[in-house]
């Protein structure tokens, strides 16, 4: 993505932030998903951000009380009120929305897009003073209760031991979720990165770490949510078949870093292409390709840059400023 294309999802979620504080005087916002945490692939399609009510305000509201359709129509109604002069084919959704009102601008920030959308959430303090209570309108009264805003702290503070090597792998593994029948949600993904992604190294050593730890973890059981506050987090598909992945994918990384320290680029190249098809050529290369990458590795160029996970596959570190 351009830096343009991320200045323009920021500058529309300041915009929604603005809209829902002013739905609910002496409120705070918060940004969460892949635009705060700084791992959003392209194309840029959407961003997710939060409104935390006051006490006093948040009184009726709550799991017994009230649930939280009243507050996402009058957020609706706000952000409506602000922005259809600025984007004429605004729509914003809540029957049906399951946790969060539905932003749709009609006017995407990625050109070639259908459209650039946001989901604003409407949460209440938790009574403990650790994490929210969100809204599941799936369930009369429901409310669930979560931590997004020190899931953001947690996944910023990683990036910056890391040297934002977290982001960048994450930013691989949600191809490889991708392309791979999406086993986990990426929140699983990033939660199982905090526990072994803790220190700068190349890409390649780091998809390594991952799916040698997700594997052992999921076989274990659920991921537990790593604020210590909501409950495990819930599979695409069975847990044995997410293992089944988690396990090839390690077991294909490892080959891959086998066949480049012993010479054999192109073998590397093939291992890798299995876990990312989309970013790694197969190894139906040319000759001069072969020799070009043999020489990278000779020449003391790092297991990454060999491998063809270089540092130009994603977005410098700015993306992940709030």
């Amino acid at each position: 993505m351009t830096d343009e294309e991320l200045d323009e999802a920021k500058r529309r979620r300041r915009l929604l932030a603005a809209s829902a504080r002013r739905a609910f005087r002496g409120s705070t916002t918060y940004f969460n998903g892949s635009v705060a945490h700084g791992d959003a692939n392209t194309p840029l399609t959407d961003v997710d951000l939060g409104v935390v009510l006051t006490r006093e305000d948040a009184g009726p509201y709550g799991p017994g009380k009230k649930s939280a359709l009243a507050l996402m129509e009058t957020v609706r109604d706000v952000i409506h009120d602000d922005l259809d002069g600025e984007f004429p084919k605004l729509t914003i959704e809540v029957a049906g929305r399951r946790r969060a009102v539905l932003v749709r601008f009609g006017d995407p920030v990625t050109e070639g897009q259908s459209d650039f959308t946001a989901d604003v959430m409407t949460a209440i303090p938790h009574p403990s003073g650790r994490g929210l209570y969100i809204p599941n309108t799936k369930i009369a009264d429901q409310w669930d209760r979560a931590d997004p805003i020190t899931h953001t702290k947690m996944v910023l503070k990683a990036i910056e031991d890391t040297k934002v090597v977290f982001a960048r792998t994450v930013r691989l593994l949600k191809h490889w979720n991708g392309t791979h029948s999406k086993p986990m949600c990426s929140w699983n993904i990033k939660a199982l990165a905090l526990g072994c992604l803790d220190e700068p190294m190349p890409l390649i050593n780091a998809l390594q770490v991952f799916f040698t730890y997700a594997a052992d973890e999921i076989d274990k059981g659920p991921t537990p949510d790593p604020a210590d506050v909501a409950g495990p987090i819930p599979l695409n598909m069975p847990r044995h078949k997410v293992h089944k992945r988690l396990c090839t994918a390690r077991d294909y990384v490892d080959l891959a870093i086998e066949h480049e320290a012993a010479g054999r680029p192109l073998s590397a190249q093939h291992a890798l292409h299995q876990v990312l098809p989309e970013l790694v050529p197969d190894a139906d290369a040319t000759q001069e390709e072969a020799g070009r990458l043999a020489s990278t590795v000779r020449s003391g160029g790092t297991a990454a840059t060999g491998l063809g996970l270089t540092v130009g596959l994603v977005t410098p570190t700015r993306a992940w400023g709030i």
